[in-house]
Order: structure tokens, then C-alpha cells, then sequence
């Protein structure tokens, strides 16, 4: 998912951080993180992994344990093996046989922001239904 030149920071495996994590490139988790994380590229948390937090960036990969809330403009990926407890919000969802999900995905908001996703429902006519003519239909009566 990143760019090959862009810059990674990475949060070894036996790092453990509590706070704010805000990275201007992508982010490769190993160890453990509570808080929050802001990427402005990818955040990937590896298999021994352990993310507690609400992450906002341009992709996810999840093969590690994260209980939160993902906020992503691109992809979402839950690997296997990986297990999120939390509410994921992407354009793209993708769950891997053997990971495990719980949560609730809403996909695609971005678009629908711009005016580009379903349209709304429209209300029912004021007017009387009518037959192919525009005439009004005349209503069945039983018999007495």
C-alpha cells in the first residue's frame, strides 16, 4: 500500500506508547498503542500487534489485534489472523479468510459526501393515482 520512497515510521515490538501518534508518512505498528494514530499515508499493524485507538489515515492493514474505531479515504484490510473489534469507515473493505471482524462497516461515505452516492428516496406524489390516460382509477368495491 505505500509508496516505495515515501518515509515509514515504525513502533518496534516491544515499544509500547499511550498518547497521540502522528506520522506525516506511513506507520508500521509492532508493538502495543493507545490513543489515537493520524497517517497521512498507511498504517499497518503487524501480527504481534496490540492497538487500542481511533486511527484516521489513507489505508489500513490489520493483521494484529485492534479495538477502536478506523477511519480510512482508501482501503481497509483485515488479514489473516487479524481481529478488529470496532467500527470501520472506508471506501474499500477487505476480510481475509481466518480474520475476524466485530463491529460495523460503513463504506463508501466519502463518495456519497460528494454527492455521488445513492440518491434519495423520492416522497410519494400529492396527486391521485390515474390509469395510463392520467385519469383517476376507479377503486374496487366488494361485493355486499
Amino acid at each position: 500500500m505505500a509508496d516505495q520512497g515515501s518515509e515509514v515510521t515504525i513502533v518496534g515490538k516491544g515499544a509500547k506508547l499511550e498518547g497521540t501518534v502522528v506520522s506525516a508518512g506511513s506507520l508500521r505498528i509492532d508493538g502495543q498503542v493507545k490513543g489515537q494514530i493520524h497517517a497521512d499515508g498507511d498504517v499497518m499493524l503487524a501480527p504481534q500487534s496490540q492497538v487500542e485507538a481511533d486511527i484516521r489515515a489513507q489505508n489500513v492493514v490489520v493483521a494484529g489485534r485492534f479495538k477502536g474505531s478506523i477511519l480510512v479515504k482508501g482501503r481497509a484490510e483485515i488479514g489473516r489472523g487479524g481481529r478488529v473489534d470496532g467500527n470501520i469507515t472506508s471506501k474499500t473493505l477487505v476480510i481475509e479468510e481466518g480474520a475476524i471482524f466485530q463491529g460495523q462497516s460503513i463504506m463508501d461515505q466519502q463518495a456519497q459526501a460528494q454527492g455521488q452516492g445513492p440518491a434519495p428516496a423520492q416522497p410519494p406524489s400529492a396527486e391521485p393515482a390515474g390509469d395510463a390516460t392520467g385519469r383517476p382509477a376507479e377503486t374496487a368495491k366488494a361485493p355486499q
